[in-house]
């Protein structure tokens, strides 16, 4: 039986769970939120489409420890009305960490020894807390890191070349904030690479990049919070590791190299990070992603 549970129902936790009730993708789905109030509006609201889907999940309220037997657990609390319109992911850093701290313990109280999806922001450190707090191996606990990002960055490229942004490869590397950068010498559409396109379409990459990048904070600025692309990212993932997919994605996972959580490409199946790969990059690659990781580690001294 697929068992899936979502910690935080506001509006990113409610779509993810929305998406997994209309695509079927539990048999049990366990909602956990500290207003018990809005999940059980919640609960009942979901419970009230039953009748009128293809597929049946039974969806019910509930706390860490109906979590035990969960194959997944998706992290989606977070406080978004503490940042600003252009502000920073780890303005909700001194807020999240005492929840995640105490979500992470519960659920190494109630035995769980599921996959840890982690939305929640700042990802790539609340990711870090979440693994320590819950005492699950570095592989089971991963963050939807810029996994998003990158889809930004072909949603980007797509409308620029006029072309699905499916048909885009290529990834978004390091901090999910301001010091991720786009990894050109990855980048390929149509089987051209990326330099071959410039002169083409007169392509201006920094300001791609730069889309991509605010890409999270452009739809907050229109209605002050993100749901539904960051819910599929998560949905999406989940899906790789219900079905053993062993397929590559770029997530937020512990990197030895650094002693952190930050996103290069790993291959997500059953156990969640199931491998790793050192991606080839340009020396000036390289470089960005190691102040991207200096970037992490000193803003987490900032706001802790």
């Amino acid at each position: 039986m697929r068992k899936i549970g979502v910690v935080g129902i506001g509006h990113v936790g409610a779509t993810v769970a929305h998406i997994i009730i209309a695509q079927g993708l539990a048999d049990e789905l366990v909602l956990v939120d500290k207003n018990p109030d809005k999940v059980a509006a919640d609960t009942l609201d979901f419970r009230d489409a039953a009748s009128l889907l293809s597929t049946h999940v039974t969806v019910h309220a509930g706390t860490a420890d109906d979590l035990t037997d969960a194959d997944i657990v998706i992290s989606a609390l977070g406080h978004i009305d503490l940042i600003k319109p252009g502000g920073d992911r780890f303005t909700e850093l001194k807020a999240n960490t005492p929840e995640v701290q105490q979500v992470g313990a519960d659920l190494k109280k109630a035995g769980f020894n599921g996959v840890l999806i982690v939305i929640s922001n700042p990802v790539d450190v609340i990711t870090g807390i979440y693994q320590k707090a819950t005492g699950l191996p570095t592989n089971q606990v991963f963050g939807t890191g810029t996994y998003l990002d990158t889809a930004r960055l072909k949603r980007v490229l797509g409308e620029t070349l006029h072309v699905d942004p499916r048909s885009v490869q290529g990834y978004m590397l390091g901090e999910h904030g301001d010091s991720q950068f786009a990894a050109w010498s990855t980048v390929k559409i149509l089987g051209q690479d990326i330099q071959s396109l410039i002169a083409q379409h007169h392509l201006d990459l920094d300001k791609i990049a730069n889309d991509a990048r605010v890409g999270g904070f452009t739809v907050f600025n229109g209605k002050k919070y993100t749901n539904f692309a960051i819910a599929h990212a998560a949905v999406s993932l989940a899906q790789l590791v219900l079905s053993d997919a062993r397929n590559e994605a770029i997530v937020s996972h512990y990197d030895d190299k650094f002693k952190s959580y930050i996103s290069t490409p790993a291959i997500i199946g059953r156990g969640g990070v199931v491998q790793t790969f050192d991606l080839p990059l340009t020396p000036d690659e390289e470089i960005a992603l190691q102040q991207s990781a200096n970037a992490i580690a000193e803003k987490t001294a900032d706001y802790l």
